[in-house]
Parts: structure tokens; C-alpha cells; sequence
């Protein structure tokens, strides 16, 4: 069996393998631009281009792709082999400087919210150098940008790497006032990654789930997740064996897969890395979801991705681990005394007012028509965005706000009360698992993403807020004299957290009283996707993108379009998955067997009459109701479906899927889950859940 350090990355062209590949002059500029950002030559691209195929090739490669993101969400992938026909017949294998940098991939089929029309297909892929090339299913992927003939971001790397460039450049002002110069501020992300493991054969057997990944029906199962047994318990040998490849698989490509366990739900698991820069986390991330899908299949198993795959369960989500770092230091580390710590509560006083300003926008970017079934229960955070930071950073911004003495609690010891049990340090705060944005130490949990998101989106909205507010800072202080220095942060601080302070919650974010008590503090709650699209595209938003360069204008509309685009789509095909389901499969099964019910009832009455049929006929009567009632719901859904799509503004076709057709889909589906206890299991025509969690 290999080492897993001998496996680590032994699929990616990274620093080492660079080093080990290139010329020292040619290693040096190419580190010089991963980096510093600075350009790279097309000298150098040819020189990196020849050492990285023939790495590739050594490793089995045969073709090579420019890997990019496209609006859609997921990831894309042409690939082109390396062969290269001479005139003698015989063939080389090539790859030049220039087909590393660029790529034009047909860019007319990809979403793009009117930036590009369908005759207009010239697109361009750039080579992103500060995310490493590696080798998947014996290709070459190269992570790129991908861009429109004319230059507008046709993707969500883009974005996000301006959007790391802005960070950078105002958090280096602000350290630079304290007298601490560094070369680059690196936003670092941790992804952590919850998926469903069904059995191939329950999925196949669902419409619902093959056709939207959730449950469009279902009652709840005999046993859900009350006992508390599944979370950290002991893995079942099938889902142990596909962790195991799972893991193999990820070391290989460099991603630093660090924990896995059962989570909450039956069925449910989660895998969480080590965190990196914020640009490479996220490729990770994707490739992580990619290798789950396509690995489940080896173990006759199917990974669900879907924010809420079953109803009355917990759904899945990827907690976003958000930091900043300056080389190996760490700028949301409070250290042994936050109070005394003058540049850590610069920062943290940056994340609330960032967070406080754009809460619209952060809530935007986790908004999708699977989130709207997972926020607000079963341990995810509730639409409302509002900032945990714990008893010991709440008991420090309390005190700086209304001006009185802190004093510092000091740090605790844990004694279990058992000799050899040893004492160890307790945490200064607890966990709040309601809160949609936590402080956890020495970094902020973003836990509104779902499992399904690029977390793109919502990392390139933070840098860009965060970027805001130290630019905020730096305009203000610079400048300041050296001895008024200390004062005039303070002064700053204490006039920032007044003015945010209502983000900060550190309670309990399912209780009714929070939900009055937000709305009093003037804080949003936008509880669906169609409600909080719209502020993507408001002038504050567009200004916001526009001062930092991290989208103009026209790309953030597009963006907005994509989004409506996407959410009215999923939610027809649910409304038209719903209606077959009921009309093909769930109605015949229940005529059937209430014909069943009805024909035994004769038999019975003409063998012994005058025989008591009480509970026959009460079985029958609740069937030919129930029957009645999904009639009714799939009339007024076909009627409301039809119209809905006859509507052509997309923002208006949104507000009605999500206020109008999504309540009679309610209805329909307890109309049809109240029957499926009533009819014989052998007449119900799907895996219900205690089938699908339970699976052997």
C-alpha cells in the first residue's frame, strides 16, 4: 500500500514539481507571478508549457484542457490531445506557451444573462497560474478564466481572483499604518462538503430525484434522525470503502482532505480539507463534488448534492471557512488578549462592517431554489444575516462601544473529575450552529452555502466588502500622526461598532423572538431566492463592484439574469417532474389499490353478509378523498404552472414560482404523502424513505 505522502499531490504540476522540472531563471519568474501577479512572459509559457507535458505525459496524459467555470456554476472541459501529425506519417506529441495561456472554447451555449448572443461564439480561456495544472482521467486540466470576444467575465473565477486583488491591495494600506509592509493578503477559504449516499437502484427508481436531486414526495420515515445515532457513528463498510478511493483520489490531485464522518442525517456524510488560498480552495471544491459523483457509482451507490434532498431532515450545506493571511500570519488570530490586540480588532471591526453593509448581497449569493427548502431548520442558519463572535470577542465589542473597563476572563481548564483524564484548555466561545456567519477562532463560518453552490460567488462578495471597509480605514488613518496613532484607531473602532453593532447576535437564530427582534434592528430577511436576487443588482451593489473593479456594470446585470434564468428553470422542471410523477405513477397506483380495497370489500360481503366492512370502507373513503384532493392540487398546479410560463419578466415569473406555484406544490405532495401510509407497499410505485436512508 503507498504512502500517502508519496500519493499527495503526486498528480499536480505544483511548486515542487516545478521546481524539479524547470530551469532555475524559468521557476523563479513563473513563482514571481503565482505569487506576486506579475506578468508572464510568452518566453517563459513555452519553457513551463514543454516541462508541463512532458510531466503529463510521463503520468499517462494524453490530451489537455483549459478547466473553467463557466456561469453556470459547474465545471467545463474540452479537451485536445497532444498529437501533432508530421509529414512523414508519423505524429508528435506538442504543446505550446500559447495553447497553455489561451484556449477558445465556443462560448455562444454557456449562460451568459445577454452578454453574448447565440451567433456571437468566440470565447477565451486564460491559464490562471496561481491555481496548479493536474491530471484527471488521463487529461491535462489547466484552471483558466474564461472571458467574451469583447472581454467581459463569462465566469466565476474572474470575479473572484479582482476580487482577491482588491483585498490585497487595501489590506497591505492597512497594515502598512502599523508598520507592518508584507508582499501579498491572501483570502483563505476551508470548504467543508456535505452529500447524501443513496443506492443506485432507489434512485433509479425515483423521477424526482434523477430528474431535480430532491425529493419532489415522501413521508417522513418510521425513524428519522431523533435518536442522534447516525451523527459520528460508525460507517457502513460500502460508504467506508467509497471514503477510502474518495480519499486516494483527492491526495492525488493535491487537495488536502482532512476529516470525514457521518453527519446529522441518515445517509449523510461530510468531508471537510485543510484550507488554502481562496482561488484554489474553491477548484478543490469543485473537483471534490466532481470525484464524489462520479465515485459513488463504483459501490452501485448515487451521492446527492442537492441542498435538501429528503424533507424533515437535516439538508446539506458547505460551510465556507473565510480568513485572511499575510504570509504565515494570520489576521483574524486574536492572540492570548484581543483586547490588547490593536490590528486584529482593526480587522474584525472591518468583517462586521462588511458584513453589516452588504448582509443583502451575502444573502444573495447562497440563493437558490434548493436553499430555500434547507435555510431556517434542522441546523441551518435562518435567511436573516447576523454575526456570532462568542462571550469573549461579544464581551470586547461591548466594552469598546459603551466605553467601560474589560476585563479578561482568562483562560479555563476543563477537569472531568477523573484522575487519569487530563485537564485540558476550554475555548473562549462556544458554537452557535444557528448563526449564518461565526467567528470560530481565528476565522469567520459562512454556513448559508449549500452544498450544490459555487462558493465563488459568496467569497468574491466578501473580499469585495472587506476590501470596502479597510479602504474605509486606510482613507481615514493615513496620514494620522505617529503619536495619535493608538487614539485615533480606537476613536475609528468605537464609531464603527456603534454604528453595526445591531449584526452582532449571538443567540439562538431559530427562536420567534429573533425574527421580531432582526426586523426591529432594520436587518433583512429575505426568505426566498426570488426576494433576494434583486439587490445584486441595486445601485449600491453596482457601485460596490464597480469602485474595486471586480465587475462593471453590465457584468453584474448579466449575472443577476443568469440566476433568475437558472431558478425559474429548475423550478419548471420540478413542476413538471411533480405533475408525471402524480399522473403516470402516484394516482394509477392508488386507483388500483382503492380498487383493490373495493373489490375485497364485495368479495367479503358476498361470502358472509351482513359482515362488519367498517375499517374497509373507512380505508376506502380516505382513499377516494385523498384521491379527490390530488386531483383538485394538480388541476389548480397545471392551471398556475401554465401561466407562470406564460410570464416573460424573469423577476416576475420568479416572485410567482416562489409565492404562488411553490404553496400549491405543497399541497400537492401532502396530498400525496398523507396516501402513501394508507396504500399496500406493494402497490406504492417508489422507495419511500425508510427504504432509501436505511439502505443495507
Amino acid at each position: 500500500m503507498a504512502m500517502v505522502s508519496d500519493i499527495y499531490g503526486s498528480m499536480v504540476f505544483n511548486e515542487h514539481t516545478m521546481q524539479e522540472r524547470l530551469p532555475s531563471a524559468t521557476y523563479k519568474s513563473l513563482l514571481r507571478t503565482i505569487k506576486h501577479g506579475e506578468p508572464l512572459e510568452i518566453e517563459v509559457a513555452n519553457v513551463v508549457a514543454h516541462a508541463m507535458k512532458e510531466w503529463a505525459i510521463e503520468k499517462g496524459a494524453t490530451h489537455f484542457t483549459h478547466w473553467f467555470q463557466p456561469l453556470s456554476g459547474i465545471t467545463s472541459e474540452k479537451h485536445d490531445s497532444f498529437l501533432d501529425p508530421v509529414s512523414d506519417g508519423r505524429a508528435i506529441m506538442s504543446f505550446s506557451g500559447k495553447e497553455l495561456i489561451q484556449g477558445e472554447p465556443d462560448a455562444s451555449s454557456f449562460p451568459s444573462g445577454g452578454l453574448r448572443a447565440t451567433f456571437e461564439a468566440r470565447g477565451y480561456t486564460a491559464w490562471d497560474p496561481t491555481s496548479y495544472a493536474f491530471i484527471k482521467d488521463e487529461v491535462l486540466c489547466i484552471p483558466t478564466a474564461f472571458c467574451s470576444y469583447t472581454g467581459e467575465a463569462l465566469d466565476k473565477k474572474t470575479p473572484l481572483l479582482r476580487s482577491m486583488d482588491a483585498i490585497n491591495e487595501q489590506a497591505k494600506r492597512v497594515l502598512a499604518l502599523f508598520g507592518e509592509p508584507v508582499e501579498r493578503v491572501v483570502p483563505t477559504v476551508g470548504s467543508e462538503q456535505e452529500y447524501f449516499l443513496i443506492s443506485e437502484k432507489d434512485y433509479a427508481k425515483r423521477m424526482d430525484l434523477v430528474m431535480t436531486g430532491r425529493t419532489l414526495f415522501g413521508y417522513a420515515p418510521c425513524k428519522g434522525q431523533e435518536l442522534e445515532e447516525h451523527y459520528f457513528g460508525a460507517i457502513r463498510p460500502t460508504v467506508n470503502e467509497f471514503m477510502k478511493e474518495l480519499d486516494d483520489e483527492l491526495w492525488a490531485l493535491g487537495v488536502s482532505a482532512r476529516t470525514k464522518h457521518n453527519e446529522v442525517a441518515p445517509a449523510q456524510h461530510e468531508l471537510a480539507p485543510i484550507f488554502t488560498n481562496a482561488n484554489r480552495a474553491i477548484d478543490e471544491n469543485l473537483l471534490t463534488m466532481e470525484k464524489m459523483r462520479l465515485l459513488a457509482s463504483h459501490y452501485d451507490l448515487v451521492c446527492l448534492q442537492h441542498e435538501k434532498p429528503f424533507e424533515g431532515i437535516n439538508g446539506s450545506g458547505k460551510h465556507n471557512n473565510w480568513s485572511l493571511s499575510a504570509g504565515k500570519t494570520n489576521l483574524l488570530e486574536p492572540g492570548e488578549s484581543p483586547m490588547g490586540n490593536l490590528r486584529f480588532l482593526v480587522f474584525l471591526t472591518g468583517v462586521i462592517q462588511a458584513v453589516d453593509d452588504y448582509q443583502e448581497l451575502l444573502r444573495m449569493s447562497v440563493a437558490s431554489a434548493g436553499n430555500d427548502h434547507r435555510l431556517g431548520a434542522d441546523e441551518a442558519p435562518p435567511a436573516i444575516i447576523s454575526i456570532f463572535l462568542g462571550d469573549e470577542l461579544g464581551a470586547v465589542v461591548d466594552a469598546l462601544v459603551d466605553e467601560h473597563e474589560y476585563t479578561d476572563s482568562g483562560k479555563e481548564s476543563m477537569d472531568l473529575g477523573v484522575t487519569v483524564l487530563p485537564n485540558f484548555p476550554k475555548d473562549t466561545t462556544d458554537r452557535n450552529r444557528t448563526s449564518p456567519f461565526a467567528f470560530t477562532g481565528n476565522k469567520f463560518e459562512f454556513r448559508m452555502p449549500g452544498s450544490s453552490v459555487n462558493l465563488s460567488d459568496c467569497n468574491m462578495i466578501l473580499n469585495t466588502a472587506m476590501a470596502k471597509s479597510l479602504k474605509d480605514f486606510a482613507d481615514a488613518l493615513e496620514g494620522t500622526p505617529k503619536e495619535e496613532f493608538k487614539t485615533a484607531v480606537f476613536a475609528y473602532i468605537k464609531r464603527t461598532l456603534r454604528a453595526h453593532q445591531r449584526i452582532i447576535f449571538n443567540g439562538d437564530g431559530y427562536a420567534e423572538e429573533w425574527t421580531r427582534e432582526a426586523e426591529r434592528r432594520g436587518l433583512s430577511n429575505k426568505t426566498t431566492a426570488a426576494d433576494a436576487l434583486p439587490c445584486f443588482v441595486e445601485p449600491k451593489s453596482i457601485a460596490l463592484f464597480e469602485e474595486f473593479g471586480v465587475l462593471n456594470e453590465t457584468e453584474v446585470r448579466s449575472r443577476y439574469e443568469v440566476k433568475l434564468e437558472k431558478y425559474n428553470k429548475l423550478l419548471n422542471i420540478e413542476a413538471r417532474t411533480m405533475k408525471r410523477m402524480v399522473r403516470r405513477m402516484y394516482l394509477p397506483a392508488i386507483n388500483t389499490y382503492a380498487a383493490e380495497v373495493a373489490n375485497n370489500i364485495n368479495t367479503i360481503k358476498a361470502a358472509c353478509p351482513g359482515a362488519d366492512t367498517e375499517q374497509q370502507d373507512e380505508l376506502l373513503r380516505r382513499l377516494l378523498s385523498g384521491i379527490r384532493e390530488i386531483d383538485t392540487h394538480l388541476r389548480a398546479l397545471g392551471k398556475l404552472h401554465h401561466e407562470t410560463l406564460e410570464i416573460e419578466n424573469e423577476q416576475e415569473k420568479a416572485n410567482t414560482y416562489a409565492h404562488e406555484v411553490i404553496p400549491v406544490m405543497e399541497k400537492l405532495r401532502k396530498a400525496v404523502d398523507d396516501l402513501e401510509v394508507l396504500v399496500d407497499r406493494d402497490h406504492w410505485p417508489v422507495p419511500t424513505y425508510n427504504e432509501i436512508l436505511f439502505y443495507v
